[in-house]
């Protein structure tokens, strides 16, 4: 018999942007849940929050936070991230609304500069865990 703990599970969520080519929003496995990296994508239109880099990561977190309680996480279970911006100058507006969503125990973080979709200025991915307990007796 093969325990269903070990084999991935595809999250979707309807409160979140569908994934933009061939991935999928999370995957989960186990306790632990690795989200790809959100836009700041209004899942309602489609269209890039406006207002700009805080705007973008308010929408971003916002739209990861709904991915992670899809899994059956938070914010709060996320354990690192990983933050991807257009430019490195927005890197302290980006921080201030960034510490907004983490206020306690924030999780590990690296940030660097890229090329984002839709000419994007922020995209933050995640890993975290449910308290799940494995949902089988296996112990391998």
């Amino acid at each position: 018999m093969t325990c269903s703990c070990k084999e991935k599970r595809v999250i979707q969520s309807d409160k979140a942007p569908k994934a933009l080519g061939p991935y999928s929003v999370a995957i989960q496995l186990g306790n632990l849940v690795f989200a790809s990296g959100q836009l700041g994508l209004d899942p309602a239109t489609g269209n890039l929050a406006v207002g700009g880099i805080e705007a973008e990561t308010r929408q971003s977190l916002t739209n990861l936070k709904h991915v992670l309680e899809a899994a059956g996480s938070g914010l709060d279970k996320v354990v690192k991230t990983t933050v991807f911006l257009r430019d490195m100058a927005d890197f302290p507006r980006m921080n201030a609304v960034y510490g907004e969503f983490f206020t306690e125990n924030p999780p590990a973080r690296s940030t660097v500069q890229v090329t984002l979709p839709r000419g994007g200025a922020v995209e933050i991915e995640a890993t975290g865990f449910t308290l799940d307990d494995c949902c089988c007796d296996c112990k391998d």
